[in-house]
């Protein structure tokens, strides 16, 4: 019986930090992906504008992501 609740403790230590480290990496993809849409837009070249627009394929996913996390940590700490 203490062998199983201590695997299963184990196991969702684990799996909670996995998450933790998961959504840390999203918001940091997503600051470094605003910045470099940012600097993209800043520059005249049409190249450079298409390139920006282009970003928006991995931005809007991770606004997604980082909307989830809030209403999740949200939650937590009201409930």
């Amino acid at each position: 019986m203490v062998s199983t609740v201590t695997s299963t403790t184990v196991t969702t230590v684990t799996l909670l930090g996995i998450t933790g480290l998961l959504g840390m990496a999203a918001v940091i993809m997503l600051i470094a992906y605003l910045a470099a849409k940012e600097l993209l837009n800043a520059s005249p070249s049409p190249t450079m504008q298409t390139a920006a627009r282009s970003l928006n394929v991995a931005v809007i996913p991770l606004m997604v992501v980082f909307a989830t996390i809030v209403a999740t940590r949200v939650m937590d700490v009201l409930g």
